[in-house]
């Protein structure tokens, strides 16, 4: 196992006044078997990180480190890492076996040692049934866990995972996520996650980086991220649904955003009114979208309000007021989207 270090790492493409750089000096230190997610949306540069970190995409500035080497110009091979895809990339005329084998095979493995890395492998993934199965005869889920054997087997220093869970459905996924976690208390290889999902992200990390447009907003763990995020932009990606980002809120100071997330909302006697216009059952819940009455905010931000299936259901059009729970309310200054410990 290894820690993984990014130094004031920078990618472009091109050269000259033509470049398009695409990440902006990238800094971080991810534990020696630490689990750590890359989020952002699509575009960010998530991936490409990833993928330099793997070796397959060149440095423009910075240095990569793995455990104590810096690994900007080595092969992928010589980087003593497994990387994960997002479409399993699996050999459909071998067995289940034979695709986890295939790497240690080409390392000239001795046969013996293959087999009892495939049986651990197949035995901590439960595909122990299937290894004489080619991938047309399994599932979404069990072909991804195949693609997970085939990179324990190799006994890397560091696992890298490209967006592994989005081809499959919902009820897969939230399963899947089960599998990652426990495969990473068992074997406590240092990994790095590459997703859009900010469920995954928050349900799977030790620690999140959050990227935006190839710069990263905050790298802390779920509770940081989600309970004091570094930016408006943070704010506005982790948590569903978003934070509340209000500029035109009561007493709010002028270039000051207010932040409150819907859940901190409390329907109550007085407080900020507004009138209701669509509310969404979600079982056990309910968000309430409601709009400024009287002016503030000239009507036009919009504010969602998590509440309980116990409360009654307000009818469209109505009015209603709400109050934020004050240690709840956050602060980011509006021109740079910057947080503010106090406003």
């Amino acid at each position: 196992m290894a820690s993984i270090e990014l130094k004031n790492v920078i990618k472009r493409y091109g050269a000259g006044k033509s470049a398009n750089q695409v990440l902006h000096g990238i800094n971080a230190s991810i534990l020696d078997g630490e689990f750590v997610v890359i989020v952002g949306p699509s575009g960010c540069g998530k991936s490409t990180l990833l993928r330099m970190v793997a070796g397959l995409e060149e440095v423009s500035g910075g240095d990569i480190c793995i455990g104590k080497r810096v690994v900007n110009d080595l092969e992928p091979s010589e980087r003593d890492i497994a990387m994960v895809f997002q479409n399993y990339a699996l050999y459909p005329h071998m067995s289940v076996f034979d695709n986890m084998a295939y790497g240690l095979k080409i390392a000239k493995v001795p046969v013996e040692e293959i087999k009892t890395r495939v049986d651990k492998a197949a035995k901590i993934l439960e595909l122990g049934p299937f290894l004489a199965r080619k991938p047309r005869e399994l599932s979404g889920g069990q072909r991804q866990r195949v693609a997970m054997g085939r990179a324990i087997v190799r006994q890397p220093q560091v696992f890298l995972f490209d967006e592994p869970l989005s081809n499959l459905d919902a009820k897969l996924r939230a399963q899947t996520r089960l599998e990652i976690q426990k495969l990473h208390r068992e074997l406590g290889i240092t990994s790095l996650f590459v997703t859009h999902d900010q469920v995954e992200a928050m349900t799977l990390a030790q620690r999140m980086i959050v990227m935006n447009a190839g710069v990263m907003e905050q790298f802390g763990t779920p509770e940081e991220v989600y309970n004091r995020p570094a930016t408006t932009f943070v704010a506005s990606f982790i948590g569903a649904p978003p934070m509340n980002l209000l500029k035109g809120a009561p007493n709010a100071k002028p270039g000051v955003v207010t932040g409150i997330r819907p859940e901190h909302l409390d329907i109550t006697p007085q407080g900020w009114e507004l009138q209701v216009e669509a509310v969404e059952m979600l079982g056990a819940e309910r968000l309430v979208y409601g709009r400024w009455v009287h002016g503030v905010g000239n009507g036009e931000e919009l504010v969602i309000i998590r509440t309980e299936e116990s409360h009654a259901v307000p009818a469209l059009g109505a009015t209603l007021h709400a109050t934020p729970r004050p240690h709840k309310l956050h602060y980011f200054d509006a021109s740079t989207g910057l947080r503010l410990d106090a406003a």
